[in-house]
């Protein structure tokens, strides 16, 4: 399906209520090239240092973590409700075990900027080159935060990604109200 360009914001209210319904999808592709992708359901975006930006949260225990450190780039894929079991498999099995894309049937295909590949099956793409990282520290988090999100430790990195790139197919508000 065509995709055109959008403003970082154009689709931000469609984006995170998908976010907040069933998650998003988060390609990220290995130094040999090999992709993966999971769900998340953290995200929050603006303008920082005069920069689109999107942040990510990816603990150090997902295999998202090492792709990210191998090739600081990502994308952010917005997915109709009726991927909503596809979503749930990318947030629940490891890309350690499982080649999630074959598993679900979704499809992965080149971004126009970024190494990390798109999920051909969304209908909004955000690409993103990481700028800046940072870790959760847990003495500066408010403890009810810590304990109700890290009651294991696990502590998240914050990936600050600058948007290069964003497109959506242009039905993409209607097919994500379904």
């Amino acid at each position: 399906m065509r995709k055109e360009p959008i403003k970082l914001f154009d689709l931000w209210r469609e984006t995170m209520d998908a976010m907040v319904r069933h998650g998003l999808l988060l390609c990220s592709v290995d130094a040999e090239g090999k992709p993966n992708v999971m769900t998340i359901g953290w995200m929050t975006g603006g303008v920082v240092w005069g920069k689109p930006i999107l942040c990510v949260f990816v603990r150090p225990s997902r295999y998202t973590y090492s792709r990210l450190e191998q090739v600081g780039e990502f994308t952010v894929n917005v997915l109709p409700p009726t991927f909503e079991e596809a979503l749930q498999v990318c947030g629940t099995v490891s890309g350690r075990d499982v080649d999630k894309f074959e598993r679900t049937g979704l499809t992965p295909a080149p971004a126009q900027k970024v190494r990390a590949p798109i999920v051909e099956q969304g209908v909004i793409h955000y690409e993103c080159r990481v700028v800046h990282k940072n870790d959760v520290l847990p003495e500066f988090l408010a403890e009810e935060i810590r304990t109700a999100a890290y009651p294991q430790g696990n502590f998240h990195r914050v990936y600050f990604g600058e948007v290069v790139a964003a497109y959506a197919s242009p039905d993409a508000a209607e097919r994500l109200q379904k």
